[in-house]
């Protein structure tokens, strides 16, 4: 039996963690809508049209973001101590998360042109390593139970394991796509965006309860 005191402990430790993430991806997300520039000259309405590719690039990424604050804050729901590793590995994640803003400029402004599928490629290999980073992270915590909530459901672990298990290969699908066209490379990252966003919904009644 796990008393209120041990409780709190465990939400306590990862408190300062939690609220240090969730400003850095709020920070991520916010400066997405930076790279797209305002037109100047010419048929205002035109240039508006011109520029869809800096309008897809900044929804897929942004989906693509939330949808990974989403997943960082349910993990967080099962994940209750930290150590000097775990921290390590938390914060080379946000800084790939940061790191988006500047493939979602390069794509944008490039995809339409000669070196598009070299944009696509590099912004496909970005959140390659992020879901890299992602299973590094959650395999760490979840190891021999090393940083989870004493209560954490083992189903609901289990099924988090799988699903991470297949997300840098969807990426890499979509990195080989960007090697032949860029626009349906694109595509597919917001298709697995919509993906995740359902993906992350699986949820044990159990842990809901009392993981927290």
């Amino acid at each position: 039996m796990i008393s209120k005191e041990q409780e709190r402990t465990e939400e306590k430790e990862t408190g300062r963690l939690e609220a240090f993430s969730d400003g850095v991806f709020a920070v991520a997300i916010t400066l997405l809508i930076f790279q797209i520039p305002i037109p100047h000259g010419g048929s205002l309405l035109k240039q508006l049209g011109g520029q869809w590719p800096f309008y897809t690039a900044y929804v897929v990424s942004f989906l693509t973001i939330l949808i990974m604050w989403v997943n960082h804050h349910a993990l967080f729901r099962l994940i209750h101590r930290t150590d000097h590793l775990f921290l390590i590995l938390n914060g080379l994640l946000l800084m790939l998360i940061t790191f988006v803003n500047y493939p979602t400029a390069v794509l944008a402004e490039y995809i339409e042109g000669s070196d598009g599928r070299i944009a696509a490629m590099l912004y496909s290999g970005t959140f390659i390593v992020i879901a890299v980073l992602y299973n590094l992270l959650w395999r760490y915590a979840s190891g021999s139970h090393r940083l989870l909530s004493k209560r954490a459901d083992p189903l609901l672990i289990a099924t988090i394991t799988r699903q991470y298990r297949f997300g840098p290969l969807f990426y890499v699908v979509t990195f080989l796509l960007a090697i032949i066209n860029a626009p349906t490379s694109l595509a597919v990252n917001t298709l697995l965006a919509l993906y995740w966003a359902f993906a992350g919904r699986a949820k044990s009644p159990k842990t809901e309860a009392g993981a927290r």
